[in-house]
């Protein structure tokens, strides 16, 4: 029987639809595991309903929960969560990565900034070669960043050497896939003061993020042997622009965080300046959807709510494991505007004029995506008692798969729960899916309509 992915490459099967289907069943796949009485650690048992939200948060790797992680789940759940988190992560990065392989003969020569992957290895035809490296590249920084984090706790925090490699293991897979899953009741709270840690969940959540094309084409700029030629070509469009657009969002969220958070006595206002600016540093990062936080995400100003939404809705790079509408929809739209504000014809990046095919799918993912969060957030605000403040925060993150929240997602009753579930799964899938389906919608037509300018502002 063929593999899945090699019947995603065959002409006829709809890339979008896959995609959709095989989330759908690790879901429920997940829930079912999840909802066994060998699960919880004791207490009350697990509900379809919580079963089904901490599925879909972790196969989506989003990290939101209805019960705390820490004390409700067994070990045996506990791994099970882990598991599904692996897998959506290696599904996410390997799925989007083969959805885009598989569309680039669908797209013109000036629209394939959208990714590249390594192209000496790696073809539509050589779906094997494209898992191995997935899997390569994931096994490779988890388990330097399992090492890194177990030396953390063993030796900063005198954990026992069994609870230091469990930890070690947990966060660092849940942070390489964008997942804020934790094994503490606060998260990461405990180690805001701890340089070592943040810095290693950073460069986790960061190197997640980025998406598998770009890592590979980092990997090829190393110099080894015959691929010295390589190293010295200059990156590509879209690796250029993810890494230069997630570097200024990631500063812009840090000073406005610290502009916002500077004297607040629930948050940063207690701390020395140089813990001040690593907490803000690590709430940036995390809103490029890890879902992490080592400060109280609930005790922070409303404005520095509206500003982690909207670095949540933009979200980090094309086929990561993070979510959002993408950092490459963000920096095109952006250069839209900047274009018609200065009356250029074109919209250049790079010295590489982008297609307008490229700017109309831009303009729809952002337009659709930012659609599903407002009626999102109406539909739950007329069913949840919390203000719009919270609501807007806790539909973005579900959307984006962040995973934070200001505190309200388990005082949620089952229909805003539900709203959740929904959002996570939609977020996930939906500008991958999209961004598939709108290429292959596009066709040539044969004739033109005459040209007309309606009045416009």
């Amino acid at each position: 029987m063929p593999s899945p992915l090699i019947l995603l490459g065959r002409r006829r099967t709809n890339p979008a639809r896959f995609v959709a289907a095989t989330f759908a069943v690790a879901v429920a796949l997940g829930a079912g595991l999840l909802v066994l009485p060998m699960a919880h650690a004791g207490g009350d048992r697990t509900t379809l309903l919580e079963a089904l939200f901490t599925a879909t948060s972790a196969v989506c790797v989003t990290g939101l929960t209805v019960v705390d992680t820490a004390t409700h789940w067994s070990g045996f759940g506990k791994v099970v969560i882990l598991a599904l988190v692996q897998l959506g992560g290696l599904g996410i990065m390997t799925l989007a990565s083969f959805v885009v392989l598989r569309l680039n003969r669908r797209l013109g020569v000036n629209a394939k900034q959208l990714a590249n992957t390594e192209r000496a290895a790696t073809t539509t035809g050589e779906v094997g070669s494209l898992l191995v490296a997935v899997v390569r590249f994931s096994m490779w920084f988890e388990g330097i960043g399992a090492v890194l984090l177990f030396l953390a706790f063993r030796l900063g925090h005198d954990q026992g050497w069994a609870d230091a490699a469990w930890g070690g293991v947990f966060h660092s897979v849940t942070a390489f896939n964008n997942a804020g899953f934790g094994l503490r009741s606060d998260n990461l709270v405990t180690f805001v003061d701890d340089p070592f840690v943040n810095i290693v969940v950073m460069v986790l959540v960061v190197a997640g993020g980025l998406g598998f094309p770009v890592l590979m084409e980092l990997r090829r700029k190393i110099p080894r042997g015959r691929a010295a030629v390589l190293a010295r070509r200059p990156l590509s469009l879209h690796t250029r622009v993810t890494l230069i657009t997630s570097g200024g969002l990631l500063a812009v969220g840090t000073f406005m965080l610290l502009a916002t958070e500077w004297t607040n006595g629930g948050t940063l206002g207690p701390m020395p300046i140089g813990e001040k600016v690593m907490a803000a540093s690590f709430q940036s990062v995390q809103t490029r959807t890890a879902g992490f936080n080592t400060i109280d995400i609930g005790a922070m100003n409303q404005a520095s709510w509206l500003v982690m939404s909207v670095l949540m809705f933009i979200g980090g790079g094309s086929a990561s494991t993070a979510g959002g509408i993408k950092v490459t929809t963000f920096a095109i739209i952006g250069m839209m505007i900047w274009s018609e504000v200065r009356g250029d014809a074109d919209v250049n990046i790079h010295r590489r004029r982008i297609a307008e095919r490229a700017q109309r799918r831009a303009v729809a993912i952002a337009a659709l995506s930012l659609g599903a969060v407002v009626g999102a957030g109406l539909v739950f605000v007329a069913i949840s008692p919390f203000d719009i403040d919270q609501s807007l925060f806790e539909v973005t993150s579900a959307f984006g798969t962040v995973g934070l929240t200001t505190g309200i997602t388990a005082a949620l009753g089952p229909a805003p729960q539900l709203v959740l579930v929904a959002l996570m799964y939609l977020g996930r899938l939906g500008p991958l899916t999209l961004g598939a389906a709108l290429v292959l919608r596009e066709r040539d037509l044969r004739f033109r309509y005459p040209e007309e300018q309606p009045i416009i502002g």
